[in-house]
């Protein structure tokens, strides 16, 4: 009796070690399968880096098309709409910025302010630029001592971060396209006609509507060279105010003799000047009136 059990007992192991290799088979059948459809194989790593390549590539398509919408003139007054501020608060941190930062050259000129263009004009573009600027501690160091935080920085543009670089000053007529970036129509420079005809646009000739940050242009025919003359309207100033809110802040202008100075005063003072083409005044044929900046149109 003994015998016949002991021959039936390994037929019983091998059922059972055979039970579990049939099913460890058809697990590993399973898992190779689902991997297969996961795409975790061999082979997988190619078909995922062709699949990231179609997804960077429509993400770069999307992101030029944004290029492009951003370079549009919406308004075909010239300038495109990414230099363009479009909130109250960012018009209002480039009027104090620039403001600031013109009636400071007056104290002490910023070396960054190159001294070949301080004249009129550049002492408008300088101070344009340095607005639209982060206003971080290295700009602090960089320009000088004399200044302060006095307003957010402008949140919609930053100089130093756009496709237009420096070249923010149109210098011909006609609405933008993006051929201006390449046949020269926008620059870093700017004098005071190319300030007045294609920058800013006509205010007023009343003083009472102007707004901190316009520009007053003035121009004599007879001066060949640079018959535009550009003075930054200040309002209230920064520095020792005295309760009058009529004050400007201009250079003189440069020449081979002289390289001229930085002036603030009052335009009530203005209105006697001793020669009466400088007076800004609705009277004065050669006082041309207050120009507003486009961008902040």
């Amino acid at each position: 009796m003994l015998e016949p059990l002991q021959m039936r007992a390994p037929s019983k192991r091998w059922l059972a070690l055979a039970s579990i290799v049939l099913v460890s088979t058809a697990s590993l059948a399973w898992s190779y399968s689902r991997l297969r459809r996961s795409g975790n194989i061999e082979g997988a790593p190619a078909l995922k880096q062709k699949a990231e390549g179609k997804r960077q590539k429509a993400e770069f398509a999307s992101s030029d098309r944004v290029s492009k919408t951003e370079l549009v003139d919406s308004d075909n007054d010239g300038i495109p709409d990414i230099i363009e501020l479009h909130t109250y608060q960012d018009r209002d941190s480039f009027r104090r910025w620039f403001t600031a930062i013109a009636e400071t050259q007056f104290y002490q000129l910023s070396d960054q302010w190159n001294a070949e263009q301080r004249d009129c004009a550049g002492l408008a573009r300088f101070a344009i630029r340095e607005a639209l600027r982060r206003h971080d501690r290295v700009w602090f160091q960089k320009t000088g001592p004399g200044y302060e935080t006095i307003a957010a920085d402008v949140g919609e543009f930053d100089l130093d971060h756009n496709p237009l670089g420096e070249k923010i000053f149109r210098t011909d007529f006609g609405s933008f396209d993006e051929t201006d970036l390449r046949n020269g129509r926008f620059s870093e420079f700017a004098d005071g006609r190319s300030l007045k005809n294609f920058n800013s646009v006509f205010v007023t000739r009343d003083r009472r509507e102007a707004q901190p940050g316009d520009l007053l242009f003035f121009y004599q025919p007879w001066v060949q060279k640079f018959p535009y003359h550009v003075m930054i309207f200040l309002g209230a100033p920064h520095v020792s105010p005295n309760g009058a809110n009529d004050w400007v802040v201009y250079h003189t202008g440069s020449s081979p003799i002289d390289k001229g100075t930085v002036k603030k005063v009052e335009l009530s003072v203005l209105d006697h000047h001793p020669d009466p083409r400088w007076r800004p005044v609705e009277s004065n044929k050669n006082f041309l009136g207050f120009y507003r900046l486009k961008i902040l149109q």
